[in-house]
């Protein structure tokens, strides 16, 4: 029996890398539009995911619930809360500027509800404390990592978006060790190198902050996880969260660099004179 604080996504999730290969495609589905969940029976679920009725049930009953009917209530007590994840945007042509402008605001502030200043200050402590911090991120991830180093490289020397063009992950990982802080951006439907990474990186010991989305797997082995809301309007995502996130950890990292880190700061500035870079 499922308890008020669990949500119908988590329960999913938790469930995700165990499933059967039917009930994973069906989890997969209902993950993508899990506020759809409501308006359908669970036939008519079946049919629209591609599996039978039998697997609905079988799925429903893993996942913590006695039958499909609370599971649909529990979905539609999630749509009344206010969570983005299960809201339909409604948007037409006249509205769509607001509609973004809406399911943005609304991701990133249930985004950084779950944050803490804590949290973060611990976070920028182990970039700049690490021997060296590798960032990954793959397909639509790949622009976060390559992102977030741009913004942190003007106080911290040694931080790497791996792998580099004609590189290897192999080149990066062989030499992490626990002095060092691994970032992976695990915003859903990543390629295999992502756990590959995570592995490395757990096993070395080294210190890792893990950066995902609502809808999928979290990384039990992360020191640091952060969970992004990214539901978008129509059938992209939306990223505003990320982004949003990226800046915090950049700018928190600045600001904790201190005296060491305003001293990089203007040893660049004068490089770029020196060069007439800018």
């Amino acid at each position: 029996m499922r308890t008020s604080t669990d949500s119908f996504v988590r329960r999913v999730r938790g469930h995700l890398e165990a499933l059967p290969e039917t009930e994973r495609k069906l989890a997969n589905f209902v993950l993508e539009f899990p506020g759809e969940l409501a308006g359908y029976a669970g036939n008519e679920l079946a049919e629209l995911a591609g599996v039978s009725p039998s697997t609905v049930s079988r799925f429903i009953r893993r996942i913590g619930y006695e039958n499909y009917e609370e599971a649909r209530r529990h979905v539609r007590e999630e749509k009344q809360s206010g969570s983005p994840l299960f809201q339909s945007s409604g948007a037409g042509r006249g509205d769509l500027v607001h509609a973004h402008a809406q399911v943005s605001a609304a991701n990133l502030g249930s985004t950084f509800e779950r944050l803490g200043d804590t949290q973060m200050m611990d976070i920028a402590k182990a970039i700049l404390g690490a021997g060296q911090v590798l960032i990954f991120g793959s397909r639509s991830s790949h622009g976060f990592a390559i992102y977030l180093r741009w913004q942190i490289i003007q106080v911290v020397p040694r931080v790497t978006a791996i792998p580099g063009a004609g590189e290897t992950l192999g080149e990066h990982l062989a030499g992490v060790s626990e002095r060092d802080c691994v970032i992976v951006f695990g915003i859903r439907r990543q390629t295999r190198q992502m756990n590959a990474v995570l592995e490395a990186a757990r096993q070395a010991g080294a210190k890792i902050l893990f950066i995902s989305d609502q809808t999928s797997p979290d990384y039990p082995g992360a020191t640091w996880s952060v969970q992004c809301d990214c539901r978008g309007t129509g059938l992209l995502d939306n990223h505003v969260a990320v982004m949003g996130l990226c800046d915090l950890i950049a700018t928190t990292v600045l600001d904790a660099s201190g005296a060491a880190g305003r001293k990089r700061l203007a040893a660049i500035e004068q490089a770029h004179d020196e060069l007439d870079e800018l």
